[in-house]
């Protein structure tokens, strides 16, 4: 690829970068009309694809964008109000321009003309109907504006602030308590106080009502000075608050030397530049030949070097950059890295077998490296899950306007990081849930004023980590399910006979069948039964497992447990006869021993009574038809497999394993209860068993 290419290339991932936080932004107005922050946050993002796409030959992207850009600047200048129009046209034209990219590009089919012409036709009524003045209008087409280029990294738009407040000594008697403003700084941004004390006199002349206090703060944020200036408002006359910026960075910066802590000193007037250069001769430390000699406070001294501190890590968060990587060059990474730590639990093993100590301590070395570069590698691959979470925001205001129902969605743990792999996966079985907890689930504004509910639904979308997994919720606060009527359309269909015994868990879980649906009538957004399958396909694909919690009238409660990562899981290592398996340690509870006579004592039924609990068992060796040579004392795994306690027999239990999962050949693609392989360090493969799969055909 030629520069220009790698140009455009840059430009078109910026583009999509910027498109999200379009979606963001705009939905961020909806909620709050009144929050200037996103309303600048948009036009800004506009107004960089407009500059950017000039530049490298995307004039019809440039183009449309200026109409879109000048709507921006009136909604920002409070010509023209925020209202469900503009934000349909603004998300529409988001939309355009994304299709608009993907023409240009190849990746996607050719734009409907008369589509974007109907959107400029709706964003200059909007002008025309906020009596913006045509003419500035043109004027400001023949003003070249500054072309907006993106940057390699992160663009940054944070102000580092020297504030000093001097209170008035009888502030207090006001009414007003100093510790509230500083409160209001910390709110924010990054806030460092330091307390100066040089004015408190001895106990004897010490007055309780009086403030001897002042404070320096370093303020990193961005907020504006004035928003700043501000927070002392109501003791500005009375006091003495100075506010300076140290440092301001718009975009990415170039590389500037950290500040120096005498050149700090002197331009906070804390000493002269003649002091300084006195001190300079001497071996010891600027700073603490100031104190020594007391030409400075130790309070002085320790909020210069939290400015310079601040500063120095501004500079050097700014420099990092982003660097892109494709995708496959990073798996490829993976897999050499999952060879690495195969080679390495041979390297070790074969170093435990030879009595040598030299070769032991070489060997812990690596395998201490090895483990770091796993660790750093997969954390490479994990992105927060609220990359996802956002774009579920638009789907639910879409479909809730489709729908006719008022309905907010809530994020909790956006920040929750997941595998890169594992998280575009989630993309679809999320949507087919939220789609049906809106259609099924949400009630009509009518019905839910009848049953006392607040007039608007609301489904909540979190996500946590659970030890070495990641637990994601759906829960929606509607009609919840039926077990009745779930179970009556199973017997129907022919899913479970009429006489059969099922919890109401049990009874959830059928709606994952292929087909299964309790829908009267098939809409546009649900209906044929396909949805949940496809959910419950693609959770265990990703080695997950679902947990439904349902009140009928109240609402429906979905869980996902997912794995962090696809790549290498903990896995527990058993063996059976002369062959090795691995259980997902995610599931795995605890292990305990049976012996041929309690089997005795229970009749031979696949029963085991753990601390008064009754648990059944698998007993793998009957299961995989392997050879008769049982071992006296046998080994239970007790798993959690779809919230039922399922043992599994089996001979040892060797203990924990780092498993680098390779998946099987095509000969293989029929065994069920397999979910891929792994290689031992003497080179030996363990099968991966599947718990869910083991369950459903024991």
């Amino acid at each position: 690829m030629d520069e220009a290419g790698r140009f455009i290339e840059a430009f078109c991932l910026e583009a999509e970068d910027l498109l999200s936080g379009i979606e963001d932004a705009v939905l961020d107005i909806e909620e709050n009309p009144g929050d200037q922050e996103p309303v600048n946050r948009l036009f800004r993002a506009m107004h960089t694809i407009k500059g950017s796409g000039a530049m490298f030959g995307f004039d019809a992207v440039s183009e449309f964008a200026h109409h879109v850009e000048t709507v921006l600047d009136n909604v920002r200048n409070g010509t023209i109000p925020v209202t469900k129009t503009l934000i349909d046209l603004i998300l529409a034209s988001r939309d355009r321009i994304t299709a608009m990219l993907a023409e240009a590009n190849g990746d996607g089919p050719p734009v409907d003309t008369q589509e974007g012409e109907m959107i400029i036709a709706d964003l200059t009524r909007l002008l025309s109907s906020g009596d913006v003045d045509s003419s500035a209008q043109e004027n400001s087409k023949e003003v070249p504006e500054e072309i907006s280029v993106p940057a390699a990294g992160e663009l940054r738009n944070e102000v580092v602030y020297r504030i000093r407040f001097l209170p008035d000594s009888d502030i207090l008697s006001t009414g007003m308590d100093p510790a509230v403003l500083l409160y209001d700084l910390a709110d924010m941004g990054a806030c460092s106080i330091v307390a100066q004390t040089e004015k408190i006199p001895d106990l004897e002349n010490l007055s309780p009502e009086s403030c001897y206090f002042s404070w320096d703060i370093i303020l990193t944020t961005t907020k504006s000075v004035n928003t700043v200036r501000d927070v002392f408002i109501f003791v500005e006359d009375s006091s003495e608050i100075v506010i300076e910026t140290v440092e301001e960075k718009v975009i990415a910066p170039q590389e500037v030397s950290a500040p120096r802590l005498g050149d700090i000193l002197v331009e906070r007037g804390d000493i002269d530049r003649k002091t300084l250069d006195d001190e300079f001769d001497t071996h010891k430390k600027i700073g603490e030949r100031l104190v020594e000699s007391g030409a400075l406070t130790k309070e002085k001294l320790r909020s210069a070097l939290t400015e310079q501190t601040v500063v120095t890590k501004m500079h050097k968060s700014s420099a990092a950059s982003t660097v892109r990587v494709p995708s496959d060059r990073l798996d490829k990474l993976i897999n050499l890295v999952g060879e690495l730590v195969i080679s390495q639990a041979r390297l070790t093993q074969v170093a435990s077998s030879r009595d040598d100590a030299e070769l032991g301590e070489s060997v812990e070395d690596i395998e201490r490296l090895t483990g770091e570069l796993r660790d750093s590698v997969l954390n490479i691959r994990m992105m927060p899950i609220g990359t996802i979470f956002n774009k579920f925001r638009r789907l639910v205001r879409d479909l809730s306007s489709q729908l006719n129902k008022d309905v907010e969605l809530v994020t909790k743990g956006a920040e929750t990081e997941l595998d890169k792999t594992v998280l575009e996966r989630l993309d679809e079985p999320l949507v087919h849930l939220i789609r049906n907890g809106l259609d099924h689930g949400v009630e009509p504004l009518e019905v839910r004023m009848q049953k006392g509910k607040p007039p608007r639904g609301t489904i909540v979308l979190s996500a946590s980590h659970k030890g070495t997994n990641v637990v994601i919720t759906i829960q929606d606060d509607g009609a919840g399910l039926d077990a009745r009527a779930i179970r009556q359309k199973a017997v129907e269909r022919g899913v479970i006979k009429e006489s059969e015994e099922l919890s109401d868990k049990q009874i959830f879980s059928l709606i994952f069948a292929p087909g299964f649906s309790t829908a009267d009538e098939v809409t546009n957004v649900s209906g044929r039964g396909v949805g949940m399958d496809v959910v419950k396909g693609a959770i265990k694909f990703l080695r997950g497992r679902i947990d439904i919690d349902s009140v009928y009238g109240e609402g429906t409660k979905i869980t996902l447990i997912l794995p962090l990562t696809l790549a290498i899981i903990n896995g527990l290592l058993v063996r059976i006869d002369t062959s090795f398996f691995v259980l997902p340690l995610m599931s795995v509870e605890e292990c305990v021993e049976i012996r041929s006579k309690e089997i005795e004592k229970i009749n031979g039924r696949n029963i085991l009574n753990v601390r008064g609990d009754i648990v059944p068992y698998i007993r793998l060796r009957d299961h995989f038809h392997m050879a008769e040579r049982r071992p006296e004392t046998e080994h239970v795994v007790i798993t959690d497999v779809n919230n039922s306690r399922i043992g599994f027999v089996v001979d040892h239990v060797i203990g924990g394993h780092q498993t680098v999962i390779k998946p099987l050949g095509p000969a293989f693609k029929n065994i069920k209860n397999v979910s891929g392989a792994t290689i031992l360090g003497d080179g030996t493969v363990a099968l991966i068993l599947d718990t869910n799969v083991l369950l459903e055909t024991a």
